[in-house]
């Protein structure tokens, strides 16, 4: 024992042949698992693994009960497992469906959150006004637009949050009406639609492959006013006559949405209506032991609530995809899933990749070691309820309760397809301390142990770590609960405090460019 920490190392199933250290260990100590002990022979850091018997070379090694790779070498108790004696091994997998669909937990139906409630029925948790680029080309300007705002005339306007660009490094050279050029309108118009958005300006070069009139169709943005359809603000550079005269322009339509925008007030809206996407960046060893399973109990608690909680990053679920289909609601669900991961399968080997390549370095030095222990504690995200719904990447979430969305596991494009998707909310876990911000959708940011936490301290909103010190993963699962309320409220993030979350907006590009 050490400090505030009640164990030294955490004994995750009663299957497993490791142990996960809640501390710094040093050699020739002695360790506590269940009823037995085991004497550590190297110096081990906080979130690697210790084994706990002999496992010979071939032999599986165990976390949480699954298998997360096979041991190149013998190993001894006590021995350090890592990337020097524990190899990935592919797995042939029997995949149930439908076959262990949980009870839907019981429901929670007096809480509520201040939130804004728009023309079309939906919750916003935010109020921003948007400048959204149709292709790269255009990004600057819609940058110009933003920076060149006088922002003191938002004093006028207390409730709006801010006057945002959105830009991206794709539009033009990919083929007209592809999956990628489809899936950018998605996001695009996603983001004009999302309900954190009180307006938008579009503005494209005039010469694109994505053009504004195709956005505007495919993403349903024209309006009706008073009966007569009415299409949303855009601004072509070619057709205002340059770059000067465009953002001239764009001004004067940011300005006349202010008092609009203003007009809308926060109001008591039930948890039910929050759609909170789930991630995990710069994970370590503990993300899955603490930050993960306390982040799942937080969106049990919302689903129970009657809202959504969204897992992403499929190339993270790959390797714990079976403990998700035996959750599907049906088995068309379940099989979607295995459709995605046997994309992403062909998608990796096609660009010369593997799945297993997904572990950052900075995720090994953490103590993870392949790609199934990673997915295997990012899965831990969604909690214990039904999978009631598989979606495309950026694709509207229709279904409320757990869902899956297909990204990558790269975290801007995977939380920026999620908000596209809907997402008023987003909880981000962390074992190395990603600073990651998310306009126009807060961020929460849970670090999953004390000294990143406490080093961290102005990026980080919750800390996990207490799990390691006796809390339990559902005290702190309802800690977060509590305060996705208040931050949907209105209670500012961290990230929000530093101003983070425009540059973090990056629609995943899949095909050629061109």
């Amino acid at each position: 024992m050490n400090g505030r920490n009640t164990v030294d190392a955490v004994h995750l199933h009663g299957d497993d042949n490791i142990v996960v250290a809640a501390r710094q260990l040093s050699a020739g100590q002695h360790v506590a698992f269940g009823a037995d002990t085991v004497e550590v022979r190297h110096p081990v850091r906080l979130g690697h693994k210790v084994a706990t018997q002999r496992i010979k070379q071939g032999e599986a090694v165990l976390k949480y009960g699954q298998v997360i790779g096979r041991a190149s070498c013998d190993i001894e108790p006590g021995d350090w497992v890592h990337i020097q004696n524990l190899a990935m091994s592919e797995q042939a997998k029997q995949y149930n469906f439908a076959t262990q669909v949980p009870d839907d937990p019981p429901p929670i139906t007096d809480r509520t959150f201040m939130g804004y409630r728009r023309a079309d029925g939906k919750a916003g948790t935010r109020n921003y006004l948007a400048v959204i680029s149709a292709v790269n080309c255009s990004a600057s300007v819609s940058k110009y637009i933003v920076d060149r705002f006088d922002k003191s005339i938002l004093r006028d306007y207390p409730n709006v949050d801010g006057v945002i660009a959105l830009t991206h490094s794709t539009g033009c050279g990919i083929p007209y009406g592809s999956r990628h050029h489809d899936q950018l309108n998605r996001v695009l118009s996603g983001f004009a639609k999302h309900p954190n958005v009180a307006g938008y300006l579009l503005i494209g070069l005039g010469c694109e492959v994505a053009t504004l009139t195709r956005l505007v169709e495919s993403g349903d943005l024209v309006q009706l006013t008073h009966g007569k359809s009415k299409g949303p603000p855009t601004l072509s550079i070619q057709e205002c006559g340059g770059t000067a005269k465009t953002v001239e322009q764009g001004l004067k339509i940011v300005a006349d949405m202010l008092p609009a925008a203003n007009d809308v007030k926060r109001q008591p809206i039930a948890a039910g209506e929050l759609m909170l996407g789930l991630e995990c960046g710069g994970s370590d060893g503990n993300s899955g032991v603490t930050a993960n399973p306390s982040l799942g109990a937080a969106a049990d608690l919302l689903v129970a609530a009657g809202g959504t909680a969204v897992l992403s990053e499929t190339t993270e679920i790959y390797g714990a995809e079976h403990l998700l289909t035996q959750r599907a609601r049906s088995r068309q669900i379940g099989e979607k899933l295995i459709k995605l991961i046997d994309w992403w399968k062909w998608y990796a080997k096609t660009l010369g990749g593997e799945l297993d390549n997904n572990p950052t370095p900075g995720n090994k030095d953490g103590g993870l070691t392949t790609i199934y222990e990673k997915s295997l504690g990012a899965v831990a995200k969604g909690g214990t309820t039904a999978l009631n719904g598989v979606f495309d990447y950026a694709e509207p979430v229709t279904k409320k309760g757990f869902v899956v969305m297909d990204t990558p596991g790269y975290d801007p494009p995977s939380i920026t397809g999620m908000v596209a998707g809907g997402a008023n909310m987003v909880c981000f876990t962390t074992g190395r301390g990603s600073c990651y911000g998310c306009k126009p959708v807060p961020s929460i940011k849970i670090a999953s142990n004390t000294p990143m936490y406490e080093h961290m301290v102005d990026d980080m909103d919750v800390n996990a770590g207490v799990v390691l010190e006796g809390q339990t993963v559902q005290q702190v699962g309802q800690h977060i609960f509590e305060m996705i309320l208040d931050t949907a409220s209105g209670k500012k993030t961290k990230s929000e405090l530093h101003g983070v979350g425009e540059e973090e907006f990056v629609p995943w590009q899949i095909g050629p460019i061109l």
